[in-house]
């Protein structure tokens, strides 16, 4: 109810922003000042607004029994005295200027101490609450186990009483679905960014151009329900077309496990999520490429080199640490998707390689741990926190990685 007048305290702010610099065109009239007026009308309205949020958030947090009210007449009288405060100060030898760009520095300081503040506090919780889980599983358990079935058991004499907290399935599921979607956006990604960038016309260019940025801000629970709903069938039918041909030949057992392939699996999460990639690829290589000095283009022209044997010999040896990066961060991209691979893949923990099995991920198994009404002292929920901890470190690595790689082979150009 407090944050009701806060439109209030915006108008109050911009009318002592007006008052502020009319007073200030009227006692400058015929002196030299150091700040122009505008100056002097924000320095009024920084000196209205603050003291008078900081009422309204003191009452929030410190004293909220106090009532909006209450909350609203503090706030509303401390913008007046404030506002008071500056027109009482304003002259022409007020350094009103400097003082706006201090109350600048400060705020965007404060953004920057919130921002560092903000992730020190999720990594903290994040790692407080695996070393709660790792106190009670350990760590090569978790990191090297084969078998992941986390459930608590009703009844003590059950087979998964104590549950089973092998990550490795989920491990290997992640990679397998990463190494997927980067076979289909890598190469289609860095292809289409040579082609916009070395190819086409500017028509073309301008029109491709937005359009794959426009894809690369599409919601991926869009290309959960095409991967679900279109791309799982169609490989379902194609896949059961083979098989229906191989049953009752020399490749029958080929024939009856094509014939039993579902509608999900990671061939198609992995291809869809390929898919989702392909404009973030893209758009990155294509910024890279036309980084690329235009005087090597012109240098290898001049050798007589060919379109291709340019981009192949010159443009892609130049632009190939910005394109590795773009390629470390795309894996970082798909290693932490969700949505394609709860759609599309299944919630099957298995330890394989075989694309056209249904397989899980780190993220779709944290998403599942945390549902519902949880216990956050049992190990079950706790590991979703261990999982979180080792999917954290392992994007932070190819972050790492993608930057160590541009700042190390980037070559500096005349």
């Amino acid at each position: 109810m407090t944050w009701l007048y806060l439109p209030i305290l915006i108008v109050a702010a911009a009318a002592a922003y007006t008052g502020g610099r009319a007073l200030a065109r009227r006692r400058h009239q015929g002196i030299k000042a150091h700040s122009r007026p505008g100056q002097h009308g924000a320095y009024a309205l920084i000196w209205s607004l603050v003291p008078a949020l900081a009422v309204l958030i003191g009452a929030a947090v410190l004293a909220p029994s106090l009532g909006a009210g209450a909350a609203a007449a503090g706030a509303a009288l401390a913008a007046v005295l404030g506002a008071l405060f500056a027109f009482s100060r304003i002259r022409p030898g007020l350094r009103a200027r400097n003082r706006v760009e201090g109350w600048i520095v400060g705020l965007l300081f404060a953004s920057s101490v919130i921002a560092i503040l903000t992730t020190v506090g999720i990594i903290a919780s994040l790692v407080f609450d695996s070393l709660r889980f790792f106190a009670s599983v350990p760590v090569g358990e978790f990191l090297f186990g084969t078998q992941w079935s986390p459930q608590t058991a009703i009844r003590a004499d059950q087979v998964g009483s104590s549950g089973a907290f092998g990550a490795l399935p989920l491990f290997a599921g992640t990679f397998l679905i990463m190494f997927i979607a980067m076979t289909v956006a890598a190469p289609v990604g860095l292809f289409a960014a040579i082609y916009l960038s070395e190819y086409a016309g500017p028509v073309f260019r301008a029109t491709v151009k937005p359009v794959l940025e426009i894809l690369a801000g599409v919601p991926t629970v869009v290309y959960g329900f095409f991967a679900a709903l279109t791309v799982g069938p169609a490989f379902r039918e194609f896949f059961n077309g083979i098989g229906a041909q191989l049953v009752g030949g020399p490749l029958d057992g080929l024939g009856q496990y094509l014939m039993l392939v579902q509608n999900q699996m990671a061939l198609v999460a992995g291809g869809v999520m390929g898919i989702m990639l392909i404009p973030f690829v893209s758009s990155l290589s294509d910024d890279i490429i036309n980084a690329v000095p235009q005087s090597l283009r012109d240098g290898s022209y001049a050798m007589g080199a060919t379109k291709s044997e340019t981009v192949t010999r010159v443009l892609l040896p130049a632009a190939l640490p910005g394109v590795a990066g773009a390629m470390l961060l795309a894996m970082s991209r798909a290693i932490g998707e969700t949505m394609i691979v709860t759609m599309a893949a299944g919630l099957a923990a298995k330890l394989t390689f075989n694309p056209l099995d249904t397989v899980t991920t780190v993220t779709v198994q944290i998403v599942t741990l945390l549902t519902g009404d949880q216990e956050f002292d049992s190990p079950k929920t706790l590991a979703a926190f261990g999982l979180g901890l080792t999917l954290f470190l392992i994007t932070l690595g190819l972050n790492i990685i993608a930057q160590r790689i541009v700042h190390t082979y980037r070559q500096q150009y005349d």
